[in-house]
């Protein structure tokens, strides 16, 4: 594993937890129908404060499905959440500027599936640039234009969320060195991270923050790297 020498900041090692009917849910390829209350090696319960607890991350990226879906939110739940870590990035499901959290520790993230085409109405938070077969939704245009475009709007940075690969473990594309060249800013990895050597490969990319979940639930990934917020 590489830790970045001298001004260099580490890449940023973020838990990811997805919100649903007000416990911590897990699946597959974003297949949020199939979503089961989570189940881990680390933890006996679905509830999201006890998780935070008993894990203790630096970092954190919670996504309300249940309002990204069009439904209830979880946003008490959140802010409480936000309160327990350094750092904690809420994708709530933006429609509208107006739906940003504000919160001394929230970093709100902004997902294409739920903003509407006119990015450039938000400012000062993280764009999520949501990929389902390779192509970013709901516009359908391929990851690494839409990349450059988004240099050009007034987010602070992005995150390359692979929906197709969120909870499968199954590793990295052969492209995120390329996804990541794409763009000059700050820009986090999430979906199907298997283990280190993952990580190694993102940070040698130079890639911002990785965001994940299963790997650590199953073992691959050591807690202690999430309580640091740091792969070493």
């Amino acid at each position: 594993m590489i830790c970045r020498k001298g001004n260099l900041s580490p890449m940023e090692l973020v838990l990811a937890l997805d919100l649903m009917g007000g416990q911590v849910v897990h699946g597959e390829k974003g297949d949020r129908a199939s979503y089961r209350p989570l189940r881990s090696c680390l933890v006996t319960t679905a509830d999201p404060i006890p998780v935070i607890g008993a894990i203790r991350p630096r970092f954190l990226y919670l996504a309300d499905l249940d309002r990204i879906g069009g439904r209830e939110s979880h946003d008490r739940t959140i802010l409480d959440c936000a309160g327990l870590v350094d750092r904690c990035y809420v994708d709530r499901g933006c429609r509208d500027p107006a739906d940003l959290l504000r919160h001394p520790k929230v970093v709100n993230v902004v997902g294409t599936e739920t903003a509407g085409a006119d990015l450039s109405r938000y400012r000062g938070a993280f764009l999520s640039v949501d990929v389902r077969h390779g192509r970013v939704i709901p516009s359908g245009q391929e990851p690494v234009p839409f990349l450059c475009q988004a240099a050009g709007l007034s987010f602070d940075g992005c995150i390359l969320l692979n929906l197709g690969a969120v909870g499968t473990g199954r590793g990295l594309p052969p492209d995120v060195e390329k996804l990541r060249a794409a763009y000059p800013g700050r820009l986090f990895w999430g979906g199907g991270i298997a283990g280190p050597r993952d990580l190694e490969r993102l940070e040698r990319a130079g890639y911002d923050g990785a965001i994940l979940a299963t790997a650590l639930h199953r073992g691959a990934i050591p807690v202690e790297w999430i309580r640091r917020g740091a792969p070493c």
